[in-house]
């Protein structure tokens, strides 16, 4: 069975976490900022929740989701358009050698926290919670 170099082992160096953390912020304030030269990019109020980078910090993942979260798969695309521009921005803001190549997906933890909170409000849940 191959391994996912992504997966296993013992989880993400202070180093992707410390990086992936700055990149987090840096594209959190470039798209709060509209500092991106696309128009339909600049209207939309877009959370990014958590990024993750590659041991080699050469891919950066990009976990996002727009406010309200309608629109999910447009601000997908555009953030993807536009990725080139938010590569150059970080790579300058952050100060790496080498800027990551930067993904983007939708960021799911909201609705894993509404089916976690939906299954622990069920009565046979709370019962056994209870007991």
């Amino acid at each position: 069975m191959a391994k996912n170099k992504f997966h296993d082992g013992p989880g993400p160096s202070q180093r992707q976490l410390r990086v992936g953390e700055l990149i987090r912020r840096t594209l959190s304030e470039v798209l709060a900022r509209g500092d991106v030269h696309d128009p339909d990019l600049n209207r939309l109020s877009i959370t990014v929740g958590e990024v993750r980078t590659s041991p080699d910090l050469k891919i950066a993942t990009a976990y996002v989701l727009p406010l309200g979260g309608k629109g999910q798969e447009t601000v997908i695309e555009l953030l993807a358009r536009n990725k080139g521009e938010l590569r150059r921005m970080v790579g300058k803001k952050v100060g790496l050698k080498f800027a990551p190549d930067l993904r983007f997906r939708l960021d799911e933890t909201f609705d894993r926290m509404d089916d976690t909170r939906r299954m622990l409000e069920q009565d046979a849940v709370r019962r056994d919670l209870d007991e």
